[in-house]
């Protein structure tokens, strides 16, 4: 350690007064205590003055350098003091001593006073040096003065030091990370971006892989993997595992990777998570605050099946529509959607993806809870359910089926993946041998025997509650489909993105899978109530000038866009900032959008696309006028509510 590391500003007194050595030995074990190298002043001056019983520390030249190894030493340092006039230490060469420097060392650890008191003797002998130190008027030039002299006379050797102390760089980034939400577009990026941004603010290399609705982005790569210190996981649904084997991993929620990026890199960066095992066809537990709620667990699975299942609905969905803006209704009520070869094409292309919409769902739950060997089950499952399949119905094909539609699915789906889990936990005693068989033979053959028997059992249930909803929502009219298209509305703002948000977006897209119209409506007052809080926030820092700072107002555009697009988290950075007044105004303003487009009758088949699809949005004229109306709500009372800014 250098000397100049080792001597604060602080310990040094320059044209001391003081005439004899024990005031000397006293003001530099004082200059120790002030500056926090020393606990107990009387303990480390009774081990300095062992060590001048045992011969002086007055070297000669003027040089005096006491020293102690000591027990009350709490930070290696040196305190020094020149004396012009000199004081008598008992100098081997009988001259008094004018350069004081008293080093402080651990009782444990290195020798650094050897050191220090090594290159001190050595640099003292240069007597053009120790008149520049005498001569010195202010601490900072003779510190400089020692700085130089140290690096002149071991510039290179501490160069050489510090290159073979400094652990080798490792090629690649330090922290990776994957962020992965249900839907894949806002929060996912969101939390990409936080990260990224924090890790070059706290000067640390970080890779980020997004998991969106486009597929993985900047894919990490296994040499990446192999090299860094630890990785994040910030996902609301299950990403690709197996990779990370034998790394520490951390694994949170999406927001997680938003709100506490800093943390999670610090952590990553010590390998503070736990060691990620991937056996078999499973992924290993490895959430990163002790294991998951069951509660949380449920959601990510559902997540993973809706975010797969989407695209299915959105291009189904949208294809379908296009076939009825191209239909003439007078041709066949009865077959409307079908009438004429243009319209019929759209519709059996749209059908056919619809179509796949339950089955998805139910395979990707299970392939969320069981990996890989879940999901032909869980499809299977879902394509039960969605056949409406029972044991009468395969002996007579005249019995009527009815779908168990979306909860059936959902069953299906949970019900697949943990039989997988229960036959991987049946068959891990099996002869290491025959391990190829369990995803090859096992799995498949037994699991979609047993979800077969089970659903063709139960689905008379699933049927019977299918219909029941089925017939409620087509029940629904006046003051009850508006208070409904209200509630939902609402829902679609009281966290943007979150859990309420999730949940009314959830019962939106099941709607889709009665292909009715009163499902179709539900679907459109859920979409409208998500555009209104980035459109809200939008219009109230234009009208409201002084109720937004200048920043807010210069990324009102971008937050318009982002509403106009139904990515309801651009709300998310004005909501955490003034949660008391954003949050209940765009929850009024969603819920006065919803209410209304149920009154107006508008009708939905997409769960998502925002203006994009306003084309195929049933009565589209009125569901622009709910928007904006729900939207100028929002942003009055927002405008009401907040205060004025701090002009700056």
């Amino acid at each position: 350690m250098r000397i100049v590391d080792l001597l604060k500003k602080e310990a040094v007194v320059l044209n001391a007064e003081v005439s004899t050595k024990e005031q000397m030995l006293d003001l530099l074990v004082d200059l120790h205590k002030e500056v926090g190298n020393i606990k107990d002043k009387a303990a480390f001056k009774a081990g300095i003055m062992k060590r001048e019983s045992e011969g002086p520390t007055a070297i000669a030249e003027g040089i005096c350098i006491p020293h102690s190894k000591n027990e009350a030493v709490i930070n290696p340092g040196i305190a020094a003091i020149t004396v012009p006039s000199g004081v008598d230490c008992a100098a081997l060469d009988g001259e008094p001593s004018n350069l004081f420097f008293m080093i402080a060392a651990p009782a444990e650890g290195s020798d650094v006073h050897l050191e220090a008191l090594s290159r001190l003797s050595t640099i003292l002998m240069d007597p053009a040096f120790r008149e520049k130190l005498l001569s010195a008027k202010e601490v900072d030039a003779f510190l400089a003065a020692i700085d130089e002299k140290e690096t002149e006379k071991y510039g290179e050797e501490d160069k050489a030091a510090q290159a073979a102390e400094a652990p080798a760089k490792k090629a690649g980034y330090q922290v990776l990370a994957v962020t992965a939400c249900p839907t894949g577009i806002a929060h996912t990026y969101m939390a990409a971006e936080a990260l990224e941004e924090k890790g070059k603010e706290l000067g640390i290399s970080i890779k980020v892989e997004t998991n969106g609705s486009g597929g993985a982005k900047n894919v990490l790569t296994q040499e990446e993997i192999d090299a860094c210190d630890g990785i994040i996981i910030a996902a609301d649904k299950n990403v690709e595992m197996a990779r990370f084997d034998g790394k520490p991993v951390i694994k949170v929620k999406v927001s997680d990777g938003i709100h506490k990026s800093q943390e999670l890199i610090e952590r990553a960066v010590k390998g503070d998570g736990p060691i990620y095992h991937h056996e078999g066809g499973k992924a290993a537990n490895t959430a990163s605050e002790g294991d998951e709620s069951f509660g949380r667990q449920i959601y990510k699975h559902l997540m993973n099946g809706v975010s797969n299942m989407l695209p299915f609905v959105i291009g189904g969905g949208i294809l379908i529509a296009i076939a009825f803006l191209l239909d003439d209704y007078s041709i066949d009520p009865s077959n409307f959607g079908m009438n004429t070869p243009m319209a019929a094409f759209f519709k059996t292309a749209g059908g056919v993806a619809f179509n796949f919409m339950l089955p998805i769902l139910a395979g990707f739950i299970a392939m969320s809870i069981a990996d890989r060997p879940g999901l032909m089950v869980g499809f299977a499952g879902g394509a039960i359910a969605s056949a409406g399949t029972t044991f009468a119905s395969c002996f007579n094909s005249d019995i009527t089926v009815i779908s168990g539609g979306f909860l059936g699915a959902l069953f299906a789906g949970f019900l697949a993946g943990y039989l997988v889990l229960a036959l991987e936990k049946i068959t891990e005693k099996m002869p290491s041998s025959m391990d190829g068989l369990r995803p090859m033979l096992i799995y498949p053959v037994v699991g979609l025997l047993l979800i077969s028997v089970i659903m063709f059992a139960i689905n008379p249930f699933f049927s019977w509650l299918n219909q029941l909803l089925a017939d409620a929502l087509n029940s629904l009219s006046g003051t009850n489909s508006i208070l409904l298209g209200l509630i939902v509305g609402g829902m679609m703002s009281i966290d943007m993105g979150g859990p309420f948000n999730k949940a009314a977006y959830v019962f939106g897209t099941a709607s889709l899978a009665y292909q009715t119209d009163a499902g179709y409506m539900i679907m459109a007052a859920v979409m409208v109530g998500g555009m209104v809080p980035p459109i809200a926030i939008a219009i109230a820092s234009w009208v409201f000038k002084n109720k937004f700072t200048d920043n807010d107002r210069k990324t009102a555009p971008v937050n318009a866009i982002m509403g106009l697009c139904f990515i309801s988290e651009a709300a998310i950075p004005y909501a955490a900032g003034d949660p008391l007044h954003v949050i209940p105004s765009c929850v009024i303003g969603s819920a006065v959008a919803g209410a209304l487009s149920m009154a107006f009758k508008c009708t939905l088949m997409a769960p998502h696309g925002g203006i994009f699809v306003f084309p195929v949005v049933g009565n589209a004229l009125m569901y622009i006028i709910a928007l904006a109306i729900g939207s100028i709500v929002g942003a009055v009372m927002l405008g009401l509510l907040r205060k004025p800014v701090e002009s700056k």
